[in-house]
């Protein structure tokens, strides 16, 4: 299961209303952060998520919009004397930007707080055992960009009626038969998991695409997504202007959602010229199950 809190929901250019780009995801003990727009510690605090275990962030790509947010974070971090060591995942390209930053801030090669720099290659990003995330490349002018999958791992449960039915114990032989593994039970018999164990059921598949400008390639990453967040800054009136400065429109975000056998399309990154109606009535055309992010929305997949 995963759980999402909109920290920034708007485009380039805030509005009072929408923050700059960020977003929280809460998968076990894990809480990551996606791209970290100009204040998101306050965003944290008045999203009721604070800061602990807070240790994780991934980038899309280094554009000031979703990167201006990490000083502010790390100084806040310091003064509640964090020791998590922090870790960035970004393309090489991203990280430099960071690097640049923080070193204009705090002198080259030093941050105020413990940081591991992990330069993104198309791939796993993190196994953390219970989920998984990769990366794939997107398209997005002049950046190296990433988005990200997050996938839950299948569990299959015991049957009670095949448990009863070959007289299987309960204690450590079920449990191995739980965690997949043959057991011999002190009659000579063997039982295999097969025998015990129903269908795979709980897989989820959850997608973040930041800014694209595109949606060619994303279809063999986004496809089955139980929910896919993306950016959707123009509405299709305004295609040129979404041509010109490399993002996408709804009906493009839709359009993707639709031929991917998506659930869910969560459309983030908005612009402040469209209201919430104009761009839902736009991704509806093409696919019903559309939601538009506002700041602070939490939903869980």
């Amino acid at each position: 299961m995963f759980e999402l809190t909109f920290l920034g929901t708007s485009a380039s250019v805030p509005s009072a209303d929408r923050n700059h780009p960020g977003l929280l995801v809460r998968a076990g003990r894990h809480r990551i952060l996606v791209d970290c727009g100009e204040g998101i510690q306050r965003q944290l605090l008045r999203g009721g998520a604070g800061f602990r275990r807070l240790d994780r962030i991934l980038l899309t790509h280094g554009h000031f919009d979703h990167i201006l947010g990490i000083p502010g974070l790390f100084s806040t971090l310091q003064l509640r004397r964090s020791a998590d060591i922090m870790s960035i995942h970004g393309s090489p390209g991203t990280l430099d930007v960071v690097v640049r930053m923080l070193a204009g801030l705090w002198g080259e090669g030093r941050a105020p707080i413990p940081l591991q720099l992990v330069p993104l290659e198309r791939g796993q990003v993190l196994d953390a055992g219970e989920f998984t995330i990769t990366c794939f490349p997107v398209r997005h002018r002049d950046t190296d960009s990433f988005g990200f999958e997050f996938v839950s791992h299948a569990r299959r449960h015991l049957l009670p009626d095949r448990l009863a039915a070959l007289a299987v114990p309960d204690g450590p032989v079920r449990k191995a038969l739980a965690e997949g593994t043959p057991v011999t039970l002190e009659d000579g018999r063997t039982i295999d998991p097969e025998d015990v164990l129903g269908p795979a059921q709980g897989r989820k598949k959850l997608v973040i695409v930041g800014d694209t400008e595109t949606t060619e390639g994303l279809h063999e990453h986004v496809r089955d997504a139980d929910m896919l967040v993306i950016e959707a800054t123009f509405l299709q009136r305004d295609s040129a202007m979404a041509r010109d400065y490399g993002h996408l429109t709804v009906a493009e975000a839709a359009a993707l959602a639709a031929s991917s056998n998506v659930r869910q399309l969560v459309m983030n990154h908005i612009s402040g010229r469209y209201s919430d109606a104009e761009v839902l009535a736009e991704a509806r055309e093409s696919f019903p199950n559309s939601r538009v992010a506002n700041d602070f929305d939490q939903m869980v997949v």
